[in-house]
């Protein structure tokens, strides 16, 4: 529930940032398209130019961010309003609960196919599809033998299949009792595996086709830059014979050429400079869109695609929180669920204004990291391990046989009680003894910084770093000391029943013998 409750708090928050963009997709030309002026309207302004309008639109224009973690400057009203939006959206989906969650899924699961689909035609028709695609499925071995890329997998399909939030513990409490959970399991792990699949066919599409046109770019402006400063005809440089005119060049007038700070252009590079999270869909993503022909409709059905993603997980997340408070019996009888779950959705929103403010985005990605990493760990290991060794293979199977007529076969025994512990563990202790080895640090957009527009890693605060702990450890707090009570009220029961009901007295005793004497 705890999990549930703050990673919905910054979820949310990117489908606020999401109806931002929305909101902004139907200007002709897109905001994020162009420099503004600057004040004196003669010129860009200059945190623009040396940056890129993307990224200015996205931490100047959208975030205002803050220079570092120190400075939290103020409330963004426009992001608030999106906020406060995204929040009435989904306590609208869910002012009946099941019911209206119930139908609100058909047009968030469904829809996101017909855009992907939409994506995936255009996608393969662009130039440098290709190479994307190959970029894709060419696997780099030296980036395998990384543990940090497992451990961003397992928190990746934590997130995917919603494990260990209470979501599905939650969903499933609805279902009938001889529900076959073991179909269910298997068709929602092969269709979470194949989406993810599908979906990454366009979006890695898109990336070859923004890398090629940075790549492009690159050479058109070297080629610039060598044609100015040597006089060379125009169009006798080109990107195939490049190379050997650099060659020749660099030979000759070798310092020349260094004075000209000409940039490494490499398709590859541009491809291994992909984002990844949210400077995937807010900045790599609507980069591309600007080079596609009538990009207004491309980015509103990009964006609509992606808060009906983000409203989708809203569900589980919310339903996560409600559902164990109003099980355990602790809302009173006298509140009606709808006015409660106002009162969560309100919580929530006020709770959720740390992320609209300049430093929002610099938090937003330490909930991200710490409370969606090691906390989902620690409980699906517990979970799995109680069910196991507490509750018992047999019972457990017992109970499987009850809801799908046949126990589970000698695969899911061997994964139950061996494979997903083990590597639950392994992962676990990985990712504490890599994160114990370096300094935790967060990339900071400041345009004061030297080799601006590049971000300026910074360390985190020591004030900052308390918090980040104690976000992974609050939520697994619940785990120990539910254990403990429920420890010591047995070990009280049964020295309460040993006083109250005496052991009886040996019938074979003649009380003859006293073994203290």
């Amino acid at each position: 529930m705890a999990v549930s409750f703050l990673v919905g708090l910054f979820y949310n928050t990117i489908l606020a940032w999401v109806l931002w963009y929305f909101f902004n997709s139907f200007q002709d030309p897109l905001p994020w398209s162009q420099c503004p002026l600057d004040e004196s309207q003669t010129g860009y302004v200059k945190e623009c130019v040396q940056g890129t309008p993307v990224n200015y639109f996205w931490y100047r224009e959208t975030l205002n961010i803050t220079p570092n973690m120190d400075n939290n400057g103020s409330l963004q009203w426009w992001l608030v309003v999106c906020l406060a939006t995204a929040w009435s959206v989904v306590y609208i989906c869910f002012i009946r609960g099941i019911e209206t969650i119930g139908k609100a899924v058909y047009v968030t699961a469904t829809f996101p196919y017909l855009v992907l689909t939409i994506f995936l035609v255009r996608a393969l028709t662009l130039p440098g599809a290709t190479d994307g695609l190959r970029y894709l499925f060419t696997p780099d071995w030296q980036v395998l033998l990384n543990p940090q890329v497992w451990l961003d997998a397992a928190t990746q399909i934590f997130f995917s299949l919603s494990l260990a939030f209470g979501g599905l513990i939650a969903f499933s409490s609805y279902n009938p009792k001889k529900n076959n959970c073991e179909r269910d399991a298997v068709l929602v792990g092969c269709i979470n595996s194949a989406t993810s699949l599908y979906a990454s066919i366009p979006i890695f599409a898109i990336l070859g086709f923004k890398a090629t046109t940075n790549n492009i770019n690159c050479f058109n402006s070297n080629i610039l830059k060598l044609t100015n400063e040597f006089d060379i005809a125009d169009q006798n440089i080109t990107m195939d014979n490049y190379d050997m005119y650099l060659e020749n060049l660099n030979a000759s007038y070798p310092e020349r050429v260094a004075n000209l700070t000409l940039r490494h252009c490499s398709l590859d590079r541009f491809l291994d400079q992909s984002a990844s999270g949210t400077g995937l869909a807010f900045i790599v993503f609507t980069e591309a869109v600007i080079e596609m022909p009538g990009s207004q409709v491309w980015a509103v059905l990009f964006f609509i695609m992606l808060f009906s993603l983000g409203l989708s997980s809203m569900f589980g997340n919310l339903e996560g929180v409600l559902t164990p408070l109003l099980d355990l019996n602790m809302v009173p009888k006298w509140l009606p669920k709808e006015l409660f779950t106002a009162v969560i959705c309100a919580i929530c929103f006020l709770v959720a204004l740390i992320f609209t403010m300049g430093s929002g985005n610099y938090w937003l990605e330490v909930f991200n990291s710490y409370v969606g990493s090691v906390p989902l760990l620690i409980i699906a290991f517990f979970e799995i391990t109680a069910v196991i060794l507490f509750y018992g293979m047999k019972r457990f199977s017992a109970d499987i046989e009850y809801m799908t007529g046949r126990r589970p076969n000698w695969f899911w025994k061997i994964c139950l009680m061996g494979i997903s512990p083990i590597m639950l563990l392994v992962v676990l202790v990985a990712y504490i003894v890599i994160q114990g080895q370096v300094q935790p640090t967060y990339p900071a957009w400041n345009p004061d910084y030297a080799l601006f527009p590049e971000s300026e890693v910074k360390p985190y605060p020591d004030w900052v770093f308390s918090i980040c702990i104690l976000l992974s450890v609050v939520p697994v707090l619940p785990i120990p000391i539910v254990a403990l009570y429920h420890l010591c009220r047995r070990l009280c029961k049964k020295d309460h029943h040993k006083q109250q009901y005496p052991p009886p007295p040996n019938p074979y005793s003649n009380m003859a013998f006293d073994p203290d004497t």
